[in-house]
Order: structure tokens, then C-alpha cells, then sequence
């Protein structure tokens, strides 16, 4: 890891991310491609060291209480967390200012700031929001090689359910003729529905590649998968969105399971869920600091 200051941390939407890079090995990973202009090693972490200094800063200055989102570009809860505590600073600051965040993770790390998650949401608002693209253990040991895997995943999901935080799951990606299966599918909605999701985003059933990110995944599928690159390679050419063969069939199911047990499936009703700061607790935070 390397360590940088930073000019800003909250974008116009009020997420951030306090890393550039990732450690945790995704195959499919599209934060690699080249589009974003990362000038070192994907695996040698970019800490923004001066983030909780800009986030305080930040937070002073906002007239109104909002949802701070993190994880989207960089995990928060890279190995290097467990010792930097980064993101726990952040999360201090979010609760002492009392904004809201909409987290998001592929790794169990995060019940390590279960307290403060507990808290944020009882002054204001927690989303956790985990990523789930297999419901086969050894098929995620290999794309998804350096996190912890679904089933543990799903653990993380149940245990947030039972301490009443809200929680979205990201069914993404779903790569053609390796998990775009009917099976997969009905078992990452199973694990939903154990742990009473509040939404599920889901862009439609396929991954995305470009510069950067193409290359790294059919290196990864000459190790893992071989011949899957030439069969990549033929059926979808040098397409930006690679969709599975099995698209309508496997949407069909995703939106009625979630229609039958009350899930959010629309992927823009569950962002607005994200950014939605409940007035209740503004109203409460002006009326004690008065």
C-alpha cells in the first residue's frame, strides 16, 4: 500500500471512497479498467490518509443531514482495514455528526463495526449492502478468490437481520455459461429471502468488460476455465455488455420470487432507498440542538 492526501472525499452525491485499488481477487473486477486512470499497481491499495480530516471537514459544512455512501469503486473492507481502521474513523465521524450511510462490502470484516452500524441507525440510517453472485462455494473460492465467500456472506446477512439494519444485496455480475444458471440464481434468492433483504439490485443477468478489465478476466479464465476465452471471445466479440444466453428465463424468475416475498427489485427504487435521509430523524437532530 501506498499513502496519498487527498483534495475531496464526498462526491455530488455524497459517496466516497477512502482506497483505490483492491485486494480481493475478483475475476470480473471492472474497477481495474482502464477507463479510470489508475497510475499504480491494482493490488498496491491507494490509502487516502487524510480522508477523515476531509470528511469531518465535509460533514461540518453540510445545512442538511444526508446519506453518506461508501464502497462503491474500492471495498472499505479491504485486508488492509483490519489494521488502518480507516473506515471506522469514517464511521465514528458519520455517527457523531449523526448522517446516515449506505455501506457496501463483500467482506464479513464489517461485523467488526457492528456497534457503530447498531448506532448509526438507531440516531439516523445503516444500509449494509452486500454483493452475492454464487450460491456454490468452490465456484466462488475462484472467482471471488481473497474475501470471504457466500455462504459466510450470508451469515453477515442474517446476523444484520436480526439487529434490525436494513440490507440490499447486489446480484452482479452473473457470467455467462459459468453461473448464469437457473440453480445459482434460485439459491442467491433463497439466501435473500432468508435474510429478509430489503432489495436486490440487479442490472440483468451478465457482466460487463472493458480495457483493463477484459484482459485481467480471460487471463483468469485460461487458469480456472480453459477454453471459455475462446468461447467469450466468439459469442460476444469485443462487446461491452456480455449478456447470458439465459437472460429472460433467469429475470423472469429473479422478478417473481421478489415480487412473491415482498423484495424491492427495481434497481432505482432501491437506489432512492439508499439516498433517502428520513425526515424524522432530521426533524429530531434540529429539535435536540436547538
Amino acid at each position: 500500500m501506498h499513502f496519498v492526501d487527498a483534495k475531496g472525499i464526498l462526491s455530488a452525491t455524497n459517496g466516497m471512497n477512502l482506497f483505490r485499488g483492491c485486494t480481493h481477487g475478483c475475476i470480473y473486477c471492472d474497477s481495474r479498467s482502464t477507463c479510470y486512470h489508475m497510475d499504480h499497481v491494482f493490488e498496491d491499495i491507494e490509502v487516502k490518509q487524510n480522508a477523515p480530516g476531509l470528511l469531518e471537514a465535509a460533514l461540518k459544512s453540510k445545512r442538511k443531514k444526508c446519506m453518506i455512501g461508501t464502497g462503491s469503486m474500492s471495498d472499505p473492507y479491504l485486508h488492509l482495514e483490519k489494521e488502518l481502521k480507516m473506515t471506522r474513523r469514517c464511521l465514528e465521524l458519520i455517527h457523531h455528526y449523526e448522517f446516515g450511510v449506505a455501506i457496501q462490502t463483500k467482506s464479513d470484516l464489517i461485523l467488526r463495526d457492528l456497534d457503530l452500524l447498531r448506532s448509526i441507525h438507531k440516531k439516523a440510517k445503516c444500509v449494509v449492502q452486500i454483493t452475492l453472485t454464487t450460491a456454490d462455494e468452490e465456484l466462488c473460492k475462484i472467482i471471488e478468490p481473497n474475501v470471504c465467500t457466500t455462504k459466510r456472506r450470508a451469515e453477515v446477512l442474517n446476523i444484520l437481520r436480526d439487529e434490525g439494519i436494513p440490507t440490499i444485496v447486489w446480484l452482479s455480475p452473473i457470467l455467462p455459461f459459468i453461473n448464469d444458471t437457473e440453480e445459482n440464481i434460485r439459491g442467491i434468492l433463497d439466501i435473500c429471502i432468508e435474510a429478509k433483504v430489503k432489495g436486490i439490485i440487479c442490472f440483468g443477468m451478465g457482466v460487463t468488460l472493458r480495457e483493463g478489465d477484459r484482459e485481467y478476466f480471460y487471463r483468469k479464465l485460461d487458469e480456472s476455465f480453459p477454453g471459455m476465452k475462446q468461447k467469450y471471445i466468439h459469442t460476444f466479440g469485443n462487446q461491452y455488455e456480455v449478456t447470458s444466453p439465459n437472460q429472460k428465463k433467469l429475470m423472469d424468475i429473479f422478478y417473481d420470487t421478489c415480487e412473491k416475498h415482498g423484495i424491492m427489485s427495481d434497481a432505482e427504487q432501491c437506489f432512492a432507498y439508499l439516498h433517502d435521509f428520513p425526515e424524522r430523524f432530521e426533524q429530531l437532530s434540529f429539535l435536540i440542538h436547538k
